[in-house]
């Protein structure tokens, strides 16, 4: 560079040297960074390897019409176990979804800073942590014991308790992230709380709260505890009010079977309730990302 006497300045290189201390330390934890992402890779792939490898075998489309075998037999399929827990799944989903959202609302807009919110969300997040089996003992006290019988009902009821502290929680968090100036820009349009809420909170915050749903629907579809004490299990097709027979039961009982059938089924349910949820999860991005245009 010169300037007007001709002389000539040289500007210093603006390169980071490699073994300055913060470029060694930004190298270090960079590199940990990508060694625990690794590591944390391992057991998941490793899973769906297996799943893949041993489920994949045994997949036929008998699978999704038959009944399940009993002992000695071969062959078979879990049409019920599908078709029961899509139906449980499904119910939860109906009781849960209205309520959590509704609960999300009132957490994040009309009761942010009021004693019943703080109580509400708390009541949340400890539910959150709570051991899943202890919904299924709630469900089995407050319907199996009134209703005298283990149902489909009973477990749609159970998966429920389990899902709306997440739906709840999550769709707070996405109603939160709406920008307040779009917000102010409703109120200042002349719109109502409600048409607020309605137009332009909800539209915006739609694909957390479908992150949410599918979030809870995955933790649901794939809970066993909950249903041995509310819909149990069961050989025949779907009855409502009756013991009903989902896949993550199917797999508690048949994986710990001496048959090899069983085994073989219990692996294939396996990876049908993994696809489940992936195939559920490719439709909630889908829907996401058309929210979002």
């Amino acid at each position: 560079m010169k300037n007007s006497s001709n002389e000539t300045f040289h500007l210093p290189k603006l390169e980071r040297q490699p073994f300055e201390p913060r470029a060694l330390k930004s190298i270090v934890l960079s590199s940990i960074t990508i060694l625990s992402a690794v590591f944390a890779c391992v057991p998941l792939f490793s899973v769906l390897i297996m799943l893949i490898y041993r489920g994949g075998k045994r997949l036929s489309f008998e699978l999704f019409y038959a009944l399940p075998p009993t002992a000695f037999e071969t062959g078979g399929g879990f049409g019920n176990a599908i078709l029961g827990t899509l139906f449980m799944v499904g119910l939860a989903a109906l009781i849960s979804v209205p309520f959590g959202i509704l609960a999300a609302i009132y957490l994040a807009e009309l009761g942010k800073y009021n004693k019943v919110a703080q109580i509400a969300r708390f009541c949340a997040k400890t539910m959150t942590g709570l051991p899943s089996i202890l919904a299924g003992v709630f469900a089995y006290a407050a319907v199996v014991l009134i209703m005298r019988n283990y149902s489909a009902w009973a477990g749609g009821i159970a998966l429920s308790l389990l899902m709306i502290p997440v739906v709840m929680l999550t769709a707070e968090e996405a109603i939160k992230m709406v920008p307040q100036a779009m917000k102010d820009a409703a109120f200042g349009m002349g719109c109502t709380q409600t048409q607020s809420l309605v137009k332009v909170i909800l539209p915006v915050a739609m694909p957390g709260l479908i992150t949410g749903v599918v979030l809870a629907v995955a933790r649901a579809a794939g809970e066993t505890a909950p249903l041995l004490f509310t819909a149990l299990f069961s050989d025949y097709w779907l009855r409502v009010n009756e013991p009903t027979a989902s896949l993550a039961v199917l797999i508690y009982n048949y994986s710990g079977m001496p048959f090899e059938n069983q085994i073989e089924l219990a692996w294939a349910a396996s990876l049908i309730l993994v696809l489940m949820v992936f195939i559920l999860n490719i439709i909630s991005r889908a829907i996401g990302g058309k929210k979002r245009i």
